[in-house]
């Protein structure tokens, strides 16, 4: 297993809707992304942080998420939510986190990508054994693929990571006379 080294140089690639739904649902928190670049930068140069993010014209709120994150060093990639004539939304960013990290990777030495989609497995396969890069992983072991926590060099799990998730308050509720 690599472990870093002070001197590499890194780019951190993060699948927004991914981890902030997997924050929310399985432990009714928000990710501080500001703690989580300073973890999976580890004291290495931090190249570029790219945040993955899709656009719903219903989400209240949305715009200062986007601020925040803007805030915290992250270049944010937008995508519209595709809603088809059936109903049914996609908002995939896979292809475009997976080129922008095949673009840029000649100037890194370790690529951290923060997501736990299995559909990521074979970029880090192109990225180690066709670059010579390291790659990690970062995401909630609960709901990552198992191929691609072991496709990684390193896997980071998200839910071991102190101060990375801040508790959502329940909801107030009112109480009748």
């Amino acid at each position: 297993m690599a472990i870093p080294h002070p001197n590499q140089r890194v780019g951190i690639f993060i699948d927004v809707q991914n981890i902030y739904h997997s924050a929310k649902h399985l432990y009714h928190s928000r990710v501080n992304f500001r703690e989580l670049l300073r973890v999976l930068s580890a004291r290495r140069p931090l190249i570029r942080a790219i945040a993955y993010v899709v656009k719903s014209e219903t989400a209240l709120g949305e715009e200062s998420f986007f601020e925040a994150l803007r805030q915290v060093g992250m270049e944010l990639r937008l995508k519209d939510l595709q809603v088809y004539p059936d109903g049914t939304k996609k908002a995939d960013w896979d292809v475009g986190m997976a080129v922008d990290a095949m673009r840029m990777a000649p100037s890194l030495d370790a690529v951290v990508l923060v997501t736990g989609d299995g559909d990521f497995a074979p970029l880090v396969e192109y990225l180690k054994w066709g670059m010579g890069k390291q790659v990690e992983v970062a995401a909630f072991r609960r709901t990552s693929s198992g191929r691609l926590r072991e496709a990684a060099d390193l896997f980071i799990d998200l839910e071991k990571t102190p101060k990375l998730l801040n508790r959502i308050p329940p909801p107030r509720t009112r109480k009748t006379p």
